[in-house]
């Protein structure tokens, strides 16, 4: 009998050599006869002795896959027979309420244990051990995890993870020792983790994290660094957990030190001449307090400026000479640009359904063109801007043998974008609104969008299909088709009478957007469209006097000219920059209708203060008739969200002498000034934030038959802003600073996906 770190392992016995005829395996149930036969040191015809038994055996038991290998010889016959290991047939959860299964099996399979693998108690500890951890990472300290082993059949077992999960641990306290500069509430200002408040519940921060409190331990530094405390430091930190684990204590004790004053400022190294324009980058003066973000931006911005002169792997290290006497520092900045390179090659990596050129037509660093930082920045911001990646990273690899070139990595991870969306929501004034659309943005990686919307509402309903070439031209002109159809049934008309009043309008328009700069863009469209008045003996009006001088239906071929610019930070929560837009649009001889329209509309978004932002926003429209009255279904409404909040939507303006209804004007003007803020409570999260604002404006026309208007409207109110998983979601609470005999108001109104 020859052992070999098997409970049993047998060979029989062959002093002298066996030609082998055929191989037999017995034991096999999950593993493939091929992989035993692959780890064998012999074949049919070969010579089979007790060397090569022992030889196989090593190499079967060292496949980690069997408990037990034999290897005998029947005649001229080897059997092979194995034992193999149990494996893992299923894998279940017990008393999860915190975590989602999924979550948790990709947690087990991080340490090594999933279904198909082979049983291991060492392995199945580890995953015990990591479910553990899950459960800190929530502040679950009293949570207990325990593992049942099943037998399925004679090969398999399953695993049932049962969790106790017990109460989360809650922070009580957030303890300071040594600050006297700044109290404990300012202080607690600059952390993420906190006691308990009113929407704990939303951004969990009263659950300990060492992640979050790593992340707060350098805001707390950096907040004392910026304010010229050179010195600071934090000491010690600790962490206490009640004996029932569910209370936590943090105590964090820090060293303040003095206040530190910069006494000089000053380049040294190797300027290339530029010291000039360099040092009108330097953003930190002489008796100013010392600040580590202005230093560091400073620095970058040296750096950036290099980078825009060709010089990729530029440096700049700050060299203070600290004073501790007189607590002031002298600070040398020395430059170091290192060598000039240019661009040999740009490589797209990453992109398995989206073209090379997609990518590629956004860049602005050039092949064989000097490296320019600033180029490769906008290009990254335009891939960024395209949708269809999750990640895009710009990396700069030096080339081989070479001192002044470099390849460009530019790599992506794409996203789905292809979208399929069934809404249902409700809209104060508006009733139920039903919502379906499929669109798909990066049409077979072409980068071309293409769009199938519908919604409907109590007054409303829209039917269009559009399609985006953003390239339409290699120079980059955008084509914008869009096909639409729409049924208006006027608020006020709908819902106080039972009323067949409706404005019916389908067509098709084509658009061409031409670039003029990296932010402004130029339109220029034409369109077809016919409108349709289904009146009757409640329709207001100035409707029916419309009908009956221009008939009920009007063809209308429209060009429009417009521009735009965008400026802003971001298009969903803008917290500085701008933008603006022009639009004009004309009712050609081509058409029934003659008529100009002009539209304007700028933001300005300014940041005074972390996290509190404010907003200016003004619109306004004016639209006259050529030859005859101005169309009345191209009429301007106002009042609501989006124009002045605090009176009911598309109610102010002029109203119809007979039946005191809306009927919107030629003329419009609406300015708004917002203040947000966060939510005391929910640190800087910019998705849950409150405002205050001051709304004004009004609409006017032309029309003899109305009245209303006189003067602008103004209001002011309060709101929450949240940016749900269904889009921006706003409520306002307003009242009307100007009261006039015949308005309508609304207190409050809510809305999903709008700026102002």
């Amino acid at each position: 009998m020859l052992s070999l770190n098997a409970p049993v392992i047998a060979v029989a016995q062959t002093s002298a050599g066996v030609v082998i005829r055929d191989i037999r395996v017995d034991g096999l149930h999950h593993i493939e006869p091929g992989t035993v036969f692959a780890n064998l040191p012999f074949k049919p015809g070969d010579t089979f002795n007790d060397d090569k038994a022992s030889e196989a055996i090593r190499a079967l038991y060292a496949t980690g896959f069997f408990n037990d290998v034999r290897v005998s010889i029947e005649g001229d016959v080897v059997v092979v027979s194995v034992d193999e290991r149990l494996a893992v047939g299923s894998i279940d959860f017990a008393g999860i309420h915190e975590f989602d299964k999924d979550n948790l099996t990709k947690a087990l399979n991080s340490v090594g244990l999933s279904i198909g693998r082979y049983y291991d108690k060492s392995l199945v500890s580890r995953a015990e051990q990591e479910l553990k951890r899950q459960y800190l990472t929530r502040g679950y300290y009293a949570a207990e995890v325990s593992v049942t082993v099943s037998p399925i059949d004679r090969s398999r077992v399953g695993l049932l993870f049962s969790v106790v999960e017990g109460p989360s641990a809650k922070i009580r306290q957030v303890n300071f020792i040594g600050n006297h500069v700044f109290d404990d509430a300012t202080l607690h200002e600059e952390m993420q983790l906190s006691t308990p408040n009113w929407f704990s519940w939303y951004t969990k921060d009263d659950i300990y994290s060492k992640d979050k409190l790593t992340v707060d331990l350098e805001h707390l530094r950096s907040y004392y660094l910026d304010r010229g405390y050179l010195e600071f430091n934090i000491d010690s930190t600790q962490v206490s957990l009640s004996p029932d684990r569910k209370d936590m204590y943090l105590t964090l004790t820090v060293h303040e030190g003095e206040q530190y004053t910069i006494t000089s400022v000053g380049l040294t190294g190797d300027l290339l001449g530029r010291e000039v324009g360099l040092q009108k980058l330097v953003g930190i003066r002489a008796g100013e307090l010392f600040s580590a973000a202005k230093l560091k931006s400073t620095t970058q911005a040296l750096v950036d400026r290099l980078g825009e002169y060709g010089y990729a792997f530029a440096a700049v290290n700050a060299e203070p000479q600290v004073d501790q006497v007189h607590h002031t520092v002298k600070l040398t900045l020395r430059v170091d640009p290192g060598r000039r390179v240019y661009v040999r090659r740009i490589n797209v990596i990453g992109n398995t359904r989206t073209r090379d050129e997609v990518v590629r037509r956004e860049m602005r660093q050039m092949e064989s063109a000097w490296f320019d930082s600033q180029k490769l920045a906008l290009s990254k911001d335009r891939i960024n801007r395209l949708g269809y990646f999750t990640d895009v990273e710009v990396s700069t690899v030096p080339v081989e043998g070479t001192k002044d070139e470099v390849d460009i990595d530019v790599k992506v991870t794409e996203k789905p974008t292809g979208t399929i969306s069934l809404g249902l929501g409700y809209g104060s004034g508006e009733g139920p609104i039903i919502s379906a659309g499929i669109s798909q943005d990066n049409v077979f990686g072409t980068g071309n969008t293409l769009s199938l919307n519908a919604n409907t509402s109590t007054t409303a309903r829209t039917l269009s299909v559009t399609q985006i070439d953003p390239y339409f031209t290699i120079d980059g002109i955008k084509r914008i088709t869009d096909v639409f159809y729409r049924t208006n049934e006027p608020l006020y008309y709908s819902s106080t009478t039972d009323t067949s009043f409706r404005i019916i309008s389908y067509g098709a328009d084509m658009k061409f957007g031409i670039p003029f700069s990296e932010a402004d863009m130029v339109y220029f469209g034409l369109g077809i469209e016919q409108d349709r008045l289904d009146v009757d003996a409640s329709t207001p009006q100035s409707y029916i006097d419309y009908v009956n001088t221009f008939g009920r239906v009007s063809n209308i071929v429209p060009l429009t000219i417009g521009w735009s610019r965008d400026a802003r930070d971001s298009a969903l929560v803008p917290s500085r920059g701008y933008f603006a837009q022009a639009n004009a649009e004309y009712g050609t001889p081509a058409g029934g209708v003659q008529y100009y329209k002009t539209d304007i509309q700028a933001q300005y978004y300014y940041s005074f203060s972390r996290g509190f932002v404010l907003g200016l926003n003004f619109q306004g429209g004016y639209g006259n008739g050529i030859g005859s009255a101005y169309p009345i279904f191209k009429n301007y409404f106002a009042g609501g969200i989006g124009t002045v909040r605090g009176y009911e939507p598309g109610s102010l303006g002029p109203r119809d002498v007979t039946t005191g209804d809306p009927i919107g004007g030629s003329k419009m003007v609406v300015g708004n000034i917002e203040l947000t803020m966060p939510l005391p409570g929910t640190g800087y999260d910019k998705t849950l934030r409150v405002f205050t604002f001051i709304d004004g404006g009004n609409v006017w026309g032309t029309e003899g038959n109305s009245v209303g208007a006189n003067g602008l409207r103004y209001s002011y109110g309060t709101g929450l802003e949240w940016i749900s998983p269904i889009g921006p979601l706003k409520l306002d609470f307003a009242l009307p600073i100007v009261r006039h005999a015949g308005d309508q108001y609304q207190k409050f109104q809510f809305q999903i996906g709008t700026s102002f």
